[in-house]
């Protein structure tokens, strides 16, 4: 072969065997930059994705304690509903049968203001009309208590005092004493100790009725059962029949 043409044919092939590498190296520059982006595109959303993630758990955080507080408060009253249901299941002391001529016996009872009251000194200086009802704030109950609420200004004429004595606790009798204005004093008996005496409570429940004491305390009079619209009637009635 000829000199020029080996040169030529050895440049050919120096220029054919050097190109493909160099084409190859830029080939490979650019794909490695992408891959470099897409890493760094993916690096930036789940750095985003965390910071989300934990804003959004410091909101769940600072919700946390006030639902925390809630359910504390929640458990707090059922813990005090609780006790007080065990505190009226709990055996009772009893008390003597109450008929007529009987005293009224001494035993601390809680008012609607859950203070105490000893039912014997309700008699100390005057007459007592103590009507019963089966649950504070019911449609029979109701109607009873404001019938003798109507007229109670005849019995205190009359030098009586006149009470309602239940079985609910001090907080519903007062919510009810001032839904319906009732203008005289309420008894809890949760445990109707005084209730069972007098013979007004049978099988967990208390009978309508009502006992008037004459001052110092002896029974004069009872109705057991009685409805509860006839109950201030019939109390008053009898009260008059002893001036």
């Amino acid at each position: 072969m000829p000199p020029r043409k080996a040169a030529a044919a050895a440049a050919a092939a120096d220029t054919e065997d050097g190109a493909a590498p160099r084409r190859s190296s830029r080939s490979a520059t650019v794909k490695s930059g992408e891959e470099t982006k897409q890493k760094e595109t993916a690096a930036t959303e789940r750095a985003a994705a965390s910071k989300k993630r934990k804003a959004e758990g410091g909101g769940g955080d600072k919700e946390k304690p006030a639902k925390s507080a809630k359910k504390a408060k929640e458990d707090e009253a059922g813990d005090a509903d609780a006790a007080e249901e065990e505190q009226a299941a709990a055996p009772a002391p009893a008390l003597s049968p109450i008929d007529i001529g009987d005293e009224l016996p001494s035993l601390t009872l809680k008012n609607e203001k859950d203070e105490d009251v000893d039912v014997a000194s309700l008699t100390a200086d005057k007459g007592l009309v103590l009507f019963l009802v089966p649950k504070a704030d019911t449609p029979g109950c109701t109607k009873q208590a404001c019938a003798f609420r109507d007229i109670y200004p005849d019995f205190t004429g009359l030098d009586y005092n006149v009470y309602c004595l239940s079985a609910d606790t001090p907080a519903a009798q007062s919510k009810w004493q001032t839904k319906k204005e009732l203008p005289y004093p309420l008894l809890s008996d949760r445990k109707r100790i005084l209730i069972t005496a007098l013979g007004a409570g049978e099988g967990g429940k208390t009978k309508r009725s009502h006992f008037i004491f004459g001052k110092g305390g002896k029974l004069l009079n009872k109705k057991v059962p009685v409805k509860p619209e006839e109950s201030p009637k019939l109390a008053l009635e009898f009260v008059k029949s002893q001036q």
